[in-house]
């Protein structure tokens, strides 16, 4: 069985839905690491309560990325992690994880790539005035939500949404598509 990371800035409601879902036997995989860049971030306390190892880490204590990476580098080897997930991580990956990681760290990203990357990608698309939005899965690399689209899914957006009932419709289809995703990637 193969062993992920899930790595997260805030809430953790992805890392929820991941977790539930092999709880329930549909993502054949081990949660063996959380890591989190905010000690205070509602992931930790989740993660702990399921009785999961969490890494946590304050990036203004190092001096580059590099160096904190470094430590997650090693975390992530001591616990045998084969794919990273990315779950509401607001920090780009730096050429440590991603030379370590080649083709196994994977993102959700609230918009429909290559539309809307980067941040409150729920607003810029509301602003904009879109009918369409959605959810994407890709691979990481690089760039900011640049690398290979895995899976997206569409939402509509009526007249009616304001950006809180978009986010809403947003985090359903990510709590659906991005377990399902991540059990056909850990069963190849």
């Amino acid at each position: 069985m193969k062993k992920i990371a899930v790595f997260a800035s805030g809430n953790g409601s992805n890392f929820q839905a991941i977790l539930d879902q092999i709880q329930l036997g549909a993502v054949k995989a081990e949660i063996g690491l959380v890591v989190c860049d905010k000690p205070q971030a509602g992931v930790v306390d989740r993660a702990k309560s399921a009785g999961i190892p969490v890494f946590c880490f304050v990036p203004k204590e190092f001096k580059t990325k590099d160096e904190f990476e470094s430590e997650i580098l090693a975390a992530l080897q001591k616990h045998q992690i084969d794919f990273v997930i990315l779950a509401g991580y607001m920090r780009l990956i730096g050429s440590t994880l991603l030379g370590a990681y080649t083709n196994k760290i994977v993102n959700i990203h609230p918009s429909l790539l290559p539309a809307f990357p980067g941040k409150d990608a729920i607003g810029q698309a509301f602003h904009a005035g879109v009918k369409v939005t959605g959810v994407t899965v890709h691979f990481v690399d690089a760039g900011m939500d640049t690398g290979p689209i895995i899976a997206q899914q569409a939402i509509e957006i009526t007249n009616e949404d304001t950006a809180l009932t978009i986010a809403d419709k947003i985090h359903k289809v990510e709590h659906a598509l991005y377990p399902k995703v991540i059990g056909e990637l850990v069963s190849k």
